[in-house]
């Protein structure tokens, strides 16, 4: 049989994978191209809310409210505070979620900040109307990594709104909870200010990696079809 049909019509079908192969990796460069951008403006957004001056807190809140800074005033319910489990820069310990009802009578969940183990039964109560100010933080439903809240038992590992609420029996409750600021005692308890505003930002170097194996892809079809010229002219 003579070999060469099958030899002239390799290079075909090499073209078309390398092709094809070439074109997706250069989507996904493009794709992570547009990402970056996007998550710079996402950064740019929140770093700008976090930083403006406080505003009322809303009836109800959407992605872009996020990190909003917001201020309410009301009184705390202690005796309905819920204790969530949390790994901070402190050590694991415990969110203070307490219910603050304001004049109206809606409910805001706010996250007092963080208690030790040891602690979770002695920290401070602030009596009469208060006024908290903090970042707007979005519900946390299910519970955490591989861990699903219990309200039966009480144990939370997530700050979900709608089920502390239940569990409370609170109610109206807004849909989304305050993240306190850093109160002016540095020893009190609950810690506030503690949020963590991290934004993972790998898209260039997928991007720069996403390129490179396509021009890899591109140099490797280059070096095959050269030495395949080489062998028919052989």
């Amino acid at each position: 049989m003579d070999p060469r049909p099958e030899k002239a019509g390799f290079p075909v079908g090499l073209t078309l994978a390398a092709l094809n192969l070439f074109v997706g990796l250069i989507a996904l460069g493009v794709w992570q191209v547009e990402r970056l951008a996007w998550k710079r403006d996402l950064i740019a957004r929140v770093d700008a809310r976090i930083h403006a001056a406080p505003v009322p807190a809303p009836a109800s809140a959407t992605q872009a409210d996020e990190y909003r800074r917001v201020t309410a005033t009301g009184a705390f319910l202690h005796d309905k505070a819920a204790l969530v489990q949390a790994a901070t820069v402190r050590g694991a310990g415990y969110w203070v979620l307490t219910p603050l009802r304001q004049a109206n009578g809606v409910i805001l969940l706010v996250n007092r900040g963080f208690v030790p183990p040891e602690a979770k039964a002695r920290y401070d109560r602030p009596q009469g109307v208060v006024r908290v100010t903090g970042l707007l933080r979005l519900t946390e439903p299910g519970g955490g990594f591989l861990r699903s809240n219990d309200p039966a038992a009480d144990r939370w590992y997530s700050r979900d709104v709608a089920a502390i609420a239940a569990a409370r029996n609170l109610r109206p409750v807004a849909g989304y909870f305050i993240d306190a600021q850093a109160g002016p005692s540095p020893n009190a308890l609950p810690v506030g200010g503690l949020t963590v505003v991290s934004f993972p930002n790998n898209h260039l170097q997928y991007a720069i990696t996403w390129f490179i194996l396509a021009a890899m892809v591109a140099g490797a079809y280059s070096l095959v079809m050269r030495q395949s010229g080489k062998d028919r002219r052989g």
